[in-house]
């Protein structure tokens, strides 16, 4: 019966994993991808009132995104991502949109229609229609745009006095602007050829001689394709704009380049998959197996949930997904070591598994939930890149306590009780028999190891290190990216020899400042110094495409957005870090909290130096891999804390200790979690470097930061935090406790070993 229960368990296991790995590429190619993946177009408008000396308001603002959000619909896009930032911000995302420049057109236009005189004096406003503008024919029947009036009256007295005038003509005006716009400008410029009114270019869209005064419908017709009066219609159609876009930011993506970025993260997310597979079935056996399911399955709801969400998939998305991995792995690493101590002292398979899960389930928890205060924090300051990276990270902790903490603990669970492991704990768990011993101490591995013993060693290469890295930087600087520099980064993918030459010849001739080149056989990127505008960028990229088949991804950061980032980054650091503090200090001691957020700050400073010292390029993707730092880092403090905090509670009852056990303590808790440590590490590492290898470009600069964060977060885990924490706690016990204030009253001595 026990052999029946163990392959009846296996063999649903099994069948459960091959449904997953089966729908899991189906269900991925259902989730919406974002621009970076597919291509298309992203813009950050500032909104301003029409009327200068007007105040913005709310009702404004939301008029505006509904505005906005109709004639997104006009465009087409599937999954448009609509938000408003702050209080004057709106921020568009138009993944898999094939025209950039058409759809800003749509967006950004007012649509606001006027009738004026060759003098340019206004005459009527769209007041004067009525009913919906349709696709229609001249007389010569080409498209026009037919207008239905709607006060016959006022449009009569107007063309009655057109009628009167020396060049007696009616100008009809899409969005006029007074300080560009003229009907002279527009008579120039078809006398040279170059447009005129009733072409795509300009905002003059008729001309027409008025003969007689009249009350009937207008025909607005002119050089228009079908697919430009349509596209017309529907703007005049989608109602006027409230308010005035200001464009601050944008960014313009071809979709080759999406696709390509796509196949590569995804390729290298199944490779790094795999490795923590084969690697945790090698080291936990059965058990490891039993994990490696749930970690397919976990993968599996991560992408579920964000479907059902409507979520929109991104590189930084997929990255936090993978990084997930090694923090999913990790509440099962923590569980299994508590097991194989319980085990190693001589308790049976069912008590030692139901004592690991009782006394990991802190640890895993606290560790959860300080990534996550990080993960809230930059969800709720981040921007564009930075929220769906948040998001993702948010729903892998989420899917990771569900499946690792509580579903693969309740399989293993039932197989713990077919009892077919209690004489094979070699395949349960990767424990050795000989190792066993009969006692009631927990055993400790890396028995030779004093860590303490050497903490001036560790202290004085970690100074030394960072004294050096700030002298560099003070030197020398950073390299800072686009986001925190303002201007335009330009990128294209797989640049040919002379690829360089070509862009940087073409923005010399526009007369563009470039500021930084940096060119690898993967991409080439050009910084200049200008903040373009629509036009510019469209120009760019048309060139680009048409002329040297080169497909860009054009980064534009105006001096506004940069402040705002730069602001946000500080903003996110320091209030990740407070919340941090407050929960350790909350959940153990302030002494506690105070060791763990030096531990942090040596973690950031590092990476930061690291980029700075190499010149490695700094963006906005870079804070949130600081943030993901500040949470993997303090996750691996916390799980060394928590056995301090077991042992000194069950050891020495919370009560004064000599202050050379305190030295004895930490290096007995570093030895217990030493191989989670390392194995966690190695798990969570392995994913960062497949992606760094084999991934997208977008996305290096991020796993840089968290691989040096990782390797600087272990090593401050072990050699700072904990060293800081034991002197810290030395001066809190050595200090005299305060005498009552009554002098008369006797005061007990006590003496350790005999009443304390």
């Amino acid at each position: 019966m026990k052999k029946k229960n163990f392959i009846i368990g296996t063999i649903i296991v099994l069948i459960i994993t091959f449904i997953c790995c089966y729908f899991i590429s189906p269900l991925i190619n259902k989730i919406n991808f974002g621009l970076d993946l597919q291509g298309g177009f992203e813009v950050l408008y500032e909104v301003e009132p029409l009327n200068s000396e007007d105040e913005l308001t709310n009702d404004m603002l939301y008029s505006t995104y509904k505005a906005i959000l109709k004639r997104i619909d006009v465009l087409g896009v599937s999954e448009p991502e609509i938000t408003i930032e702050g209080d004057n911000r709106i921020r568009i995302k138009l993944a898999g949109i094939k025209n950039a420049n058409d759809a800003r057109n749509t967006i950004s236009s007012t649509a606001v229609l006027s009738f004026r005189d060759a003098n340019d004096n206004l005459l009527l406003t769209s007041d004067v229609l009525g009913g919906e503008a349709r696709v229609g024919q001249d007389e010569y029947n080409r498209p026009a745009v037919s207008l239905k009036i709607k006060d016959t009256d006022a449009f009569y007295e107007a063309t009655k006095k057109v009628k009167n005038m020396t060049n007696n003509v009616m100008v009809i005006w899409l969005d006029y602007d007074e300080t560009t716009d003229s009907y002279r400008n527009e008579q120039r410029k078809a006398e040279n050829g170059r447009g005129g009114c009733g072409t795509s270019s300009s905002h003059c869209l008729s001309a027409a001689l008025v003969e007689r005064a009249f009350a009937s419908d207008v025909i607005i017709q002119g050089s228009f394709t079908k697919e430009e009066v349509t596209s017309l219609v529907e703007l005049i159609n989608s109602g006027a704009l409230p308010t005035k876009l200001n464009e601050i930011s944008s960014r313009t993506v071809e979709a080759a380049f999406g696709a390509n970025s796509l196949t590569k993260t995804l390729t290298a997310g199944v490779i790094g998959i795999i490795c923590v597979i084969i690697l945790m079935i090698t080291f936990y056996r059965f058990s490891g197996f039993i994990a490696s399911f749930g970690l397919v399955l976990y993968t599996f709801m991560t992408f579920g949930i964000f479907y059902l969400i409507d979520g929109v998939l991104t590189l930084p998305g997929i990255a936090a997904m993978l990084l997930g991995i090694g923090m999913a792995v990790d509440a099962n690493v923590i569980c299994f070591e508590r097991v194989k101590e319980h085990l190693l002292i001589g308790k049976s398979l069912s008590e030692a598994y139901d004592l690991g899960n009782k006394s990991s389930f802190t640890s895993i928890i606290d560790a959860n939930v300080t990534t996550i205060i990080a993960a809230i924090i930059m969800f709720i300051l981040g921007e564009s890149s930075v929220k769906g990276f948040a998001t993702m990270l948010i729903i892998t902790i989420i899917t990771t306590i569900i499946i690792m903490v509580y579903l693969v603990k309740f399989i293993l669970k039932l197989f713990v009780k077919t009892h077919i492991f209690d004489d094979k704990l070699g395949l349960f768990i990767g424990i050795n028999k000989d190792k066993i011993k009969k006692d009631k101490n927990i055993h400790i591995p890396f028995e030779k190891l004093n860590i303490v013993k050497h903490r001036m060693k560790f202290i004085g290469v970690t100074l030394v290190l960072l004294v050096v890295g700030v002298i560099i930087f003070l030197t020398t600087g950073a390299n800072y990216g686009v986001d925190f520099s303002g201007g335009t980064s330009i990128t294209i993918a797989s640049p040919k020899s002379n690829t360089e030459t070509v862009v940087t010849n073409l923005l010399k001739d526009n007369n563009y400042n470039i500021e930084k080149t940096s060119i690898s056989d993967k991409e080439l990127t050009i910084i200049i110094s200008e903040v373009l505008e629509k036009e510019s960028i469209t120009n760019l990229t048309s060139t680009l495409k048409d002329e040297h088949n080169l497909n860009s991804d054009i980064y534009v950061v105006s001096k506004v957005v940069k402040q705002e980032l730069v602001k946000n980054a500080v903003k996110s650091l320091l209030i990740a870090s407070i919340g941090i503090i407050i929960y350790i200090a909350v959940r153990f001691r302030f002494n506690y909290a105070i060791s763990g957020i030096v531990a942090l700050i040596h973690d950031v400073l590092f990476t930061f130096l690291f980029f700075s010292i190499f010149k490695i390029q700094i963006d906005s993707i870079f804070i949130a891999a600081i943030l993901t730092i500040i949470g993997y880092s303090i996750n691996d403090t916390i799980v060394t804390f928590d056995i301090i905090r077991e042992t000194y509670k069950s050891k020495y009852k919370n009560s004064i200790i000599d202050p050379k056990e305190i030295d004895e303590l930490v290096n007995t808790s570093i030895r217990r979690t030493l191989t989670r440590t390392i194995l966690t590490t190695i798990t969570t590492i392995i994913p960062v470097i497949i992606l760094l290898f084999f991934g997208s470009r977008e996305i290096v600069t991020f796993n840089i930061a968290l691989l040096v964060g990782f390797i600087a977060g272990t090593y401050s885990s072990i050699f700072v935090s904990n060293m800081l924490w034991a002197f810290l706690e030395k001066k809190r016990i050595m200090k005299p406790k305060k005498e009552d204030d009554d002098d008369d009253e006797v005061q007990e001595l006590k003496v350790r070993g005999i009443n304390c």
